[in-house]
Formats: structure tokens, C-alpha cells, sequence
């Protein structure tokens, strides 16, 4: 496919430092000018892994994502400015990056990935690279690429640690190399595991690990190296540590359809057993108008509150079946988190250890008082 690829003098000129190392030379550049990668997310891990394929020349670049820019982005997905927030990620990501490299082609979705339109969008890509950051969507591109027999480079990040790894890669024998199946084989349970907003990550995290994750496709495409290909990376940030570990497929790992994702993630259990009571925003800013007897909650960690607090007993997630005392049995009680999923967690837990009847949760929490009552207040 190489010798069909003609560079042109400006092209030649721009990626002048790939063609001058010995091993990747003009036919390295030429496949990644030829090569089509479809980019799942543009936030943390995309953010770098899009800058640094498109600087390098990949030819087609597909970036789906269906989120906008929120402010607590910011910290570390370095695509994205103030002037941003409230945009597409998506559209905003290619716009920025047409200006990087206008000899790069680009096809945005603007669209969530979905068990219904995974293979039909995945078919027109080489290598498939996954910076998502949630269960469903990581093992729905997972086993698109096995269906579509597309390569997955992978990757994850957490507080200080992140993963990498090339899944359902072609060898030379003409089999597949390990999927993320092949380590796990199903999820963990339900809120065992925080997600970012919950549990933080270090912002230059998502930098390294990004970049890792272009470079193994860069890899991949070009033949130069040797990919990640049943092997496992782990890094620890804070230690500066790392570790390879060696993974083989799993014979009983067997995929032959696209399933419901948030269903074989436990999501939809969450959803059900979260069915609370509820209150809007709106109906607690007259109850606090009217000066009603009621107890308000905020289950946030102490320095959430110092960003924005609408007041209330301060009662962390991490200590609310401690603390089971301070809450009232009698009037009605209102707990609020940022955004509404946190707070009814807490719920679903005190009702486990009390019959309680009286709580209530604020639909959309922080967020949505600020949208709809006290714009001044700022979100994260």
C-alpha cells in the first residue's frame, strides 16, 4: 500500500525527522499517510493521543465523542481552553487539529458508541485506539474489534496509575493476540471502582499515558517496534515504578454478538436500586425560601465544598454509614452531591442499614442549581 502513497515535498519537508531514522524512513511515513485510526473519546487520554497522530501524519483520523467541555476538563485535557467549555469535544477537537496538520483527513462523531452503530462505524478503520473512561463503552470496543477483526490499542488512567496495552492484534501465524477480555473477563461490581470525578487523576497523567497509547499505534501501523502484544503495562505515577505483565488468551473467551453493555456492567442494577425519592433544584429553592424544616446533606469530600457549597451538614460518602446518627428520622432530608449520582448512592445505602422514608435526593446536584437557580455558583 506504501508504493501507491506519494508524499508531497511539503509533506516530505514536515516529517523530515521520521524519514531520517533508518528504521522507519520514507515507507514508515507512508503507511501512517495510507493508515485510518478511529480515536473513541477526546478528552483525557484522546486529548494527547489526537495531537501527537495528527503531528505524525496519520492520514484518516475518525474522533468520536458526544460529551462537551466542562471546566474540571481542563486540568488535563490539554486540547481544550476556557473558551471552550460548553462546545462539543468532538467538533472543537477538529477544529484545533486541522490546524496542526492540514495534510490530515478527519471524520467526526459527534454521537455516543453504541451497541448499535459500533461495527458500522469501526469497519472503515485500521487500528481502533480506546481513551474511554467508563465500563460499557471499554468493553463495547473491545468486542467490536474483536467481531470486526480490528486491532484495539488500549489504554486507562487512574489517580496516579495507568494501563496500556495493544489488544486483538494480527501475527504472523494469522491468529489474534489477547483481548482486554483475556484479563478480564467481566466487570467490576458496581461502584467498586470510582470513576475520575470521584476518585481524581493527576493531570500530566493522562499526557504520558496518551502519548504511550499514540505511539503504540504508531507502532502498529508501521511495522516499527514490537507493539504491546500480550504484554500488560502498568505504571505508578507517584513511585515512578512500572510493570509488564505477560497475558495470554483465555480459550473460553469466546464473543459472537454485540451485548447490552450497561447491563453486563451492572448499570442498569444501579439505575433500578437508585430509584429514590427525588426533588429538583427548583422545589429546594422554595423550601429554602419558604424557611421549611429540613435537613440538607452534601455527601462531597471537604474540598469540593470550598469550590461551591449551597450549605448543609457536611457528611462524606466515604463516612455516611458512621454517621448514621446525625441523620434525621422524622423531617424530610435532602442530600445533594455534584451531580446527583453520589447522593443517591447515599441513599441506597442508608436505606440498607434504616428504614428510612424521608430522604430525598436533588436531581442533577451542584450542576443543576447552578444552571437553573444561582449561576454564580461555579461547577467543576
Amino acid at each position: 500500500m506504501s508504493e501507491e502513497i506519494k508524499l508531497t515535498p511539503a509533506e516530505l519537508a514536515r516529517y523530515s525527522r521520521h524519514i531520517a531514522i533508518p528504521e522507519f524512513n520514507i515507507e514508515g511515513q507512508k503507511k501512517l499517510k495510507a493508515a485510518s485510526v478511529l480515536v473513541v473519546g477526546s478528552g483525557g487520554l484522546g486529548s494527547p493521543m489526537l495531537l501527537y497522530l495528527t503531528a505524525a501524519g496519520v492520514g484518516n483520523i475518525g474522533i468520536i465523542d458526544f460529551d462537551v467541555v466542562d471546566d474540571s476538563n481542563l486540568q488535563r485535557q490539554v486540547l481544550f481552553n476556557v473558551d471552550d467549555i460548553g462546545k462539543s469535544k468532538a467538533e472543537t477537537a477538529h477544529q484545533k487539529l486541522k490546524k496542526l496538520n492540514p495534510h490530515v483527513n478527519f471524520k467526526v462523531y459527534n454521537t455516543p458508541l453504541t451497541k448499535d452503530n459500533a461495527l458500522e462505524i469501526i469497519k472503515d478503520y485500521d487500528v481502533v485506539a480506546d481513551g474511554t473512561d467508563n465500563f460499557p463503552t471499554r468493553y463495547l470496543v473491545n468486542d467490536a474489534c474483536v467481531l470486526s477483526n480490528k486491532v484495539n490499542v488500549y489504554a486507562s488512567i487512574f489517580r496516579f496509575e495507568g494501563q496500556v496495552s495493544v489488544f486483538n492484534y494480527l501475527q504472523e501465524d494469522g491468529t489474534r493476540g489477547p483481548n482486554y477480555r483475556d484479563i478480564f473477563p467481566e466487570p467490576p461490581p458496581p461502584g467498586m471502582v470510582p470513576n475520575c470525578a470521584e476518585g481524581g487523576v493527576l493531570g500530566v497523567l493522562p499526557g504520558i499515558i496518551g502519548s504511550m497509547q499514540a505511539n503504540e499505534v504508531i507502532k502498529v501501523i508501521t511495522g516499527v517496534g514490537e507493539p504491546l502484544v500480550g504484554r500488560f503495562f502498568l505504571m505508578d505515577a507517584a513511585s515512578f515504578t512500572t510493570r509488564i505483565l505477560k497475558i495470554k488468551k483465555n480459550p473460553n473467551n469466546i464473543i459472537t454478538e454485540l451485548i447490552n453493555y450497561e447491563q453486563f456492567c451492572g448499570l442498569d442494577i444501579v439505575q433500578e436500586n437508585n430509584a429514590v425519592q427525588k426533588i429538583t433544584v427548583q422545589e429546594l429553592k422554595t423550601m429554602m425560601d419558604n424557611e421549611e424544616d429540613f435537613q440538607l446533606i452534601d455527601i462531597r469530600e471537604p474540598f469540593e465544598l470550598e469550590i461551591a457549597s449551597i450549605g448543609g451538614t457536611s457528611i462524606p460518602l466515604s463516612s455516611i454509614a458512621e454517621n448514621l446518627k446525625l441523620i434525621s428520622k422524622e423531617k424530610k432530608v435532602v442530600i445533594h452531591c455534584k451531580s446527583g449520582g453520589r447522593s443517591a448512592k447515599a441513599i441506597h445505602m442508608l436505606q440498607e442499614l434504616f428504614p428510612f422514608d424521608n430522604l430525598y435526593n436533588l436531581e442533577g446536584g451542584i450542576i443543576e442549581f447552578s444552571k437553573k437557580i444561582d449561576r454564580s455558583l461555579p461547577t467543576y
